[in-house]
C-alpha cells in the first residue's frame, strides 16, 4: 500500500460517525433514529435500546451546533450576577443551571462586578446569540442607561433588584414583611435602640426594606430617626467600618438590623475585634439566610428569602417567555421567613 493511500485510510478510519451510521448499524431510519434522539419521538423499549447500543457502539456524538442552527437558537441562556463570591449568588447560579438542564439548556455566567460598561455588554449576548435570553441581577443604581438599554429586549428576566422603568418579568422576594419581622423579633425581645445598616438608598430592596424597619418602630411606637440609619454597599468591608461608626456614637445600640447577611457577618467580625459580644451587649439580625449565616460565631439570625427558588422561578419565566413571546409580563414575589439562631438575645 502507498504511504498516501496508507494516510488516506487512516482519516477514513478516524472519521466520526454520522447519523446514517448509527441508523445502518440499529437497523432502523435515519428519520426514526433522529427523532429519537432529540427527544421529539417515543419508540417501544427494544427499538430504543438498539439505537442507544448502536450509539455507545459507534462513539456517535450529535452535532449539537447543526442541531441548534436548525432550532433557530442557542439553546443557551445566560445569568448576569454582580458576583459569585457571594453565597447567595451561588446558590442562584446553581438553581438555575439545574433548572435551564432541565428543559434542554445549558448556561452561561457572565459577572458584572457592578461595573455597568459589563453589565451592557451582557446584554449583546442576545444581540450575538450566544444566548436565547437572559436572567439578570443588578445591585447597584442606575443612571438610566441601563432602563433603557434594558428595555430593547424581550428575552429578559429580572431578578432580586429592580430596574425602575423597565416591563420585563421580574422576581423579587417580600422585603418589606421580611424586614418587618426582623425588626418585629428584636423589639419583641426586648430591644428599644435599633439600628439599620443597608444598602445604596436608591435601590429597590434598601427602599423596601427601610419601610418594613420603620413600620416596626411606628406599630411599637418607638423613634426611628434617619441618624440610626446607615447607607452604603452590601459588602463586608461595609459592615467591619459601620461597626466603627456605630461604636463612636454616644449611645451604643441594643441591636442592629442589616440588610444583607453579607453586611452583618463583617459586623460580626469588627464587634469580636473590638470585644463586643454579640449578643450579649449587641443582637444582629441579618437578611437573606446565605450558607454563610450558619457557619459564623454566633450563629446568624436572619430573614430567609430563597435564593434557589428565585433562579429557579426566574428561569422558567424566562423559559416560558422563549416560547411565547406575547405572553403578558408579571412581577412575583417570594415569601421570606424569619430564621432564628444565636445572635439575638432576651433582653
Amino acid at each position: 500500500m502507498s504511504r498516501s493511500l496508507m494516510c488516506w485510510t487512516l482519516l477514513m478510519k478516524k472519521k466520526a460517525p454520522t447519523i446514517q451510521d448509527v441508523a445502518d448499524k440499529a437497523g432502523l431510519s435515519k428519520a426514526a433514529v433522529s427523532r429519537y434522539l432529540n427527544k421529539s419521538i417515543r419508540l417501544p423499549q427494544d427499538t430504543g435500546r438498539k439505537i442507544d447500543e448502536a450509539v455507545e457502539a459507534l462513539g456517535y456524538r450529535r452535532n449539537l451546533l447543526a442541531r441548534r442552527l436548525s432550532k433557530g437558537g442557542s439553546e443557551t441562556l445566560g445569568l448576569v450576577v454582580p458576583e459569585i463570591s457571594n453565597p447567595f449568588f451561588s446558590e442562584m447560579a446553581e438553581a438555575v443551571e439545574q433548572t435551564a438542564s432541565e428543559r434542554g439548556y445549558n448556561l452561561i455566567l457572565g459577572i458584572s462586578r457592578n461595573h455597568p460598561e459589563k453589565e451592557l455588554g451582557f446584554l449583546r449576548w442576545i444581540d450575538d446569540s450566544i444566548v436565547d435570553g437572559l436572567l439578570f441581577v443588578t445591585n447597584r443604581p442606575d443612571n438610566r442607561r441601563l432602563q433603557l438599554e434594558i428595555r430593547r429586549y424581550d428575552e429578559v428576566v429580572i431578578l432580586d433588584e429592580d430596574i425602575p422603568g423597565t416591563t420585563q418579568d421580574k422576581v423579587f422576594c417580600h422585603n418589606v414583611e421580611g424586614a418587618y419581622d426582623a425588626t418585629r423579633h428584636l423589639i419583641e425581645t426586648g430591644h428599644r435602640l435599633i439600628f439599620h445598616v443597608t444598602g445604596p438608598a436608591s435601590l429597590m430592596s434598601v427602599q423596601e426594606r427601610l419601610e418594613g424597619f420603620r413600620l416596626a418602630h411606628r406599630q411599637a411606637g418607638l423613634a426611628c430617626p434617619d441618624s440610626h440609619v446607615f447607607h452604603h454597599d452590601y459588602t463586608q468591608q461595609f459592615g467591619r467600618e459601620v461597626v466603627r461608626e456605630i461604636l463612636a456614637r454616644p449611645a451604643r445600640p441594643d441591636a442592629v438590623f442589616a440588610a444583607s447577611d453579607y453586611i452583618a457577618i463583617g459586623m460580626l467580625e469588627e464587634l469580636r475585634r473590638h470585644d463586643v459580644r454579640v449578643p450579649d451587649d449587641m443582637s444582629i439580625v441579618g437578611f437573606d439566610d446565605t450558607a454563610l449565616a450558619d457557619l459564623v460565631t454566633p450563629k446568624l439570625t436572619t430573614i430567609r428569602q430563597d435564593a434557589a427558588e428565585l433562579g429557579r422561578i426566574g428561569t422558567g419565566r424566562l423559559l416560558d417567555t422563549l416560547a411565547r413571546r406575547d405572553k403578558p409580563r408579571d412581577i412575583i414575589r417570594i415569601a421570606t421567613a424569619l430564621v432564628i439562631r444565636d445572635s439575638v438575645s432576651h433582653r
